[in-house]
């Protein structure tokens, strides 16, 4: 585009007049939108930012490439979820007549289950669609690079750039599952937990390559429908994150479900030129073969950084993370990244609840910032692992004294009518002052159940006050009461 500018001037009584031509980008920066708020990404962190700054009043622009929602709503959270629920009734079905029913030998349309999942999936995104109509929210399709001057540059499918300007820039782009250089995902013999989700039929065998909570929850869905699953975890025991008495009674489930696991062990090589994948994994004692017709590489995942433009305007990261303060500020000013893409746990929770944090401080709310050693962490196999807080190791490391109580579901009236009686609650309390330090459950909807340890540590709940407060019988939530009175030596029912 080409501007011609006129400037008149005066000089002594006598008016000049000077003429000269501009040559300006090829985008009309005369019509482009401008924002209060425009956010790249609408995932948990993304659209969660973009409603709450649209309820403040805030004119709100989200830059989306592919479906609103993000991976959670779209190929994570909300669909495995969905095929986990379909595992658990089959395996109900199995076992129908341990509570009085017969039903006969229950079957897997394996399709069926899929498409249920990806209704799920389909309902959910449309949820946003719905959000961002409701709150007035523009969806802008296109991948958006950043550019100075609080610019964003969005290309379409077709090629076409179009710029748009935020007063505030929010980066949200979440992340995609990560490979390692030994474990290509090929999405047809090695693939990553999107094509786990969308498999055509329900493979013979399978290596499943990492126990944090994709693998483990990918492990159990695929072992319950038949299945037979080998899982390979680099470090001494699954879900290392995970408190380690958590840890050994996962295994122990996972063994009688008739999972192989391999702890301590690599995957080095997968060899796919057969007709299915020769995986050689180095284990303590040896190199082992195992023929698998799939092999899941469930290994974590890598941040979505690439062609943002961060190098152009300056925003500092290191090791793929955004370098913020807490509430999302980056070092250029107006710009600012929550989610996956920074500190803390790659959570959807965690992200929504940055999201939040970062559109308030913006707008000068002076919100609270996070405490991230008070974010819950679920895993949805089954048995569902939830927890929050120290674990009693790192309890122990950062100097605490503590008192640990447990109580197992064994114990539970409600968990032996609902016949699934695994598991049990573990808590962690400081022995000076009370304080709730971390609480671990495994069990059957323990991932419901731990909303109360995070709400009573917020509010600095002491022991003794979960011990007087009163929980209805028969419940499963019980087991929490009873844990921490078997921290103080007040247990009534062990």
């Amino acid at each position: 585009m080409i501007l011609k500018v006129t400037i008149t001037r005066c000089k002594t009584n006598v008016f000049f007049t000077s003429y000269f031509w501009v040559n300006l980008p090829s985008n009309d920066f005369t019509n482009m939108t401008n924002y209060d708020i425009l956010i790249i990404g609408s995932g948990p962190g993304g659209y969660v930012a973009a409603i709450r700054a649209s309820q403040l009043g805030m004119k709100v622009g989200v830059v989306e490439k592919s479906e609103l929602g993000g991976i959670c709503l779209n190929w994570g959270c909300i669909p495995t979820k969905a095929l986990l629920k379909s595992a658990n009734v089959f395996q109900y079905l199995n076992h129908s007549e341990d509570y009085g029913i017969k039903t006969g030998k229950a079957s897997i349309d394996f399709p069926a289950v899929i498409k249920r999942s990806r209704n799920v999936a389909g309902t959910m995104s449309k949820g946003v669609h719905f959000l961002f109509k409701k709150n007035k929210i523009d969806h802008i399709v296109g991948h958006g690079t950043l550019k100075k001057g609080g610019i964003v540059e969005v290309t379409d499918q077709s090629g076409k750039k179009t710029n748009y300007q935020g007063k505030s820039i929010i980066l949200a782009t979440g992340g995609r599952a990560r490979e390692l250089p030994n474990l290509k995902i090929d999405g047809k013999k090695i693939i990553g937990y999107r094509e786990a989700m969308t498999l055509k039929s329900l493979p013979k065998s399978m290596v499943v390559v990492g126990s944090g909570a994709i693998g483990s929850e990918f492990a159990y869905f695929y072992q319950t429908l038949g299945t037979e699953v080998t899982l390979v975890e680099f470090l001494p025991r699954l879900v290392p994150m995970e408190d380690e008495e958590i840890s050994k009674a996962l295994e122990k489930s996972f063994k009688n479900l008739g999972i192989n696991i391999l702890t301590n062990s690599e995957v080095t090589k997968v060899n796919t030129k057969e007709k299915g994948c020769s995986v050689t994994i180095k284990t303590k004692s040896g190199d082992k073969k195992v023929d698998a017709e799939i092999v899941l590489s469930a290994v974590g995942i890598t941040t979505n950084l690439e062609n943002l433009g961060l190098e152009t305007v300056g925003v500092k990261h290191d090791k793929g993370k955004v370098l913020v303060d807490d509430f999302g500020k980056t070092n250029v000013e107006g710009i600012y990244a929550i989610g996956d893409i920074t500190r803390g746990l790659a959570l959807a929770h965690v992200a929504s609840a940055e999201g939040i944090v970062c559109v308030e401080s913006i707008l000068g709310k002076k919100p609270e910032p996070l405490n991230y050693n008070n974010i819950p962490a679920c895993t949805y196999c089954s048995p569902e692992i939830a927890s929050v807080g120290y674990t009693e190791e790192a309890a122990r490391k950062n100097g605490y004294e503590i008192k640990v109580g447990r109580f197992p579901f064994s114990a539970s009236g409600k968990a032996h009518a609902g016949g699934n009686s695994e598991g049990f609650v573990k808590v962690i309390f400081d022995a000076k002052y009370g304080e709730w330090l971390g609480a671990h459950f495994i069990g059957n909807n323990v991932t419901e159940m731990i909303a109360e340890v995070v709400v009573a540590r917020k509010l600095e709940a002491t022991g003794h006050e979960i011990i007087k407060s009163i929980h209805p019988h028969p419940t499963m939530s019980e087991a929490i009461m009873e844990a921490t009175a078997a921290a103080y030596n007040e247990v009534i029912h062990l």
